[in-house]
């Protein structure tokens, strides 16, 4: 394939309908790549080719009710779990990173760490959910106890913390709020170490409970976390503090949720409503 061919083809590439933007963008990179730093050919990309443009998607948002319904289709650790995304506005794998240490029951406020872009925030701990979460760690303390006493209860500990402080992984405030169900062998150091609950757990158990629910929605984990951003708007809290407590950068992310609202700041009313 000769220059002019190659730069047919993003220009094709660029323009194509047909597949997804991340498709596109992916592709076109993928090709530049080999023909710059694998086969060392010079490529110029022409003006007219431009990176594909993501095209804006409304998120899939639950009403109260069908929360509720959702919930009523969980059970045990997967309840809790649930709970935890519609309830703090956590992503699935912040809620599955939780440590002990980082509830704060007093305060009724839950730490995230290392969340998306690797920022740390604080968001709000449920009223509803503080004797529930209590009652569970009871349990898990009592385990992890038993653990100890055979020689385990190790966890992985983030960067190098498990060299600064060699006895903290056996320590309870590192222990996950929700671990696994048995030992895996850490690939960093090949010691046998708990890890958190493997992410599809709680998507299975929430595919299963949407669908139970009779609810028609492409919808999953995140779902609750657009519903609690959604939810908080119609209770009229203001826009800046649901981005701090989702932990978006730029609140044009947030701004989002106005959309799903169909209100664009102002409660809009359609006319049809106003014919009685």
């Amino acid at each position: 394939m000769g220059r002019p061919e190659i730069e047919a083809f993003l220009i094709h590439l660029a323009t194509e309908q047909h597949v997804a933007a991340s498709t596109q963008n992916q592709a076109r990179s993928a090709l530049l790549f080999l023909y710059r730093y694998v086969l060392e050919l010079p490529v110029e990309v022409p003006v007219s080719v431009l990176t594909a443009r993501t095209p804006r998607r409304l998120p899939a948002v639950f009403s109260r009710a069908e929360v509720q319904a959702v919930l009523a289709h969980l059970h045990g650790p997967h309840l809790l779990m649930a709970q935890l995304l519609y309830g703090s506005g956590l992503r699935l794998l912040e809620r599955l990173r939780l440590r002990v240490k980082d509830l704060d029951f007093s305060r009724r406020q839950l730490t995230v760490r290392d969340g998306k872009g690797e920022q740390d925030r604080v968001t709000m701990l449920p009223l509803a959910l503080v004797d529930p979460l209590q009652a569970h760690l009871v349990l898990r303390a009592q385990a992890h106890a038993r653990e100890l006493v055979r020689g385990a209860g190790a966890v992985a500990l983030p960067y190098a913390l498990e060299r600064k402080y060699p006895n903290a992984n056996r320590e309870w405030a590192w222990q996950f709020v929700f671990p696994a169900s048995r030992d895996s062998l850490d690939p960093a150091t090949g010691a046998p170490r708990r890890h958190h609950l493997h992410e599809s757990s709680l998507q299975r158990a929430v595919r299963a409970a949407i669908r139970a629910a009779g609810i028609p929605k492409h919808a999953g984990c995140h779902t609750f976390r657009h519903s609690f951003a959604t939810h908080l708007l119609e209770d009229g809290y203001d826009i800046r503090t649901i981005q701090e407590l989702l932990g978006h950068k730029d609140v044009k992310t947030t701004m989002i949720y106005t959309h799903v609202l169909n209100r664009g700041g102002r409660g809009v009313r359609s006319p049809l409503d106003d014919e009685r």
